[in-house]
């Protein structure tokens, strides 16, 4: 089973963002919870090539706000 250590960063805000293994990576558009709060992914990046079952991921967020519906196109 793959592990994906994920580096989150929150762009505009002083929030510290968080570094997380997970079991599939994020995609863009999605929502996530750190700490209590909700963020949008608007970017994903492979930091480096998989490491056997390690997959080292990049992604930078926004703050969400309560009610806010999301300003990225669906797919």
């Amino acid at each position: 089973m793959a592990i994906y250590k994920v580096s989150f960063v929150i762009v505009g805000s002083n929030d510290p963002g968080a570094i997380l293994n997970m079991s599939r990576a994020p995609v863009v558009g999605e929502r996530v919870k750190l700490g209590g709060k909700t963020y949008q992914v608007v970017e994903v990046l492979n930091l480096i090539p998989p490491r056997g079952e390690f997959h080292y991921i990049h992604v930078t967020c926004k703050s969400v706000k309560a009610g806010e519906s999301s300003d990225l196109p669906s797919n």
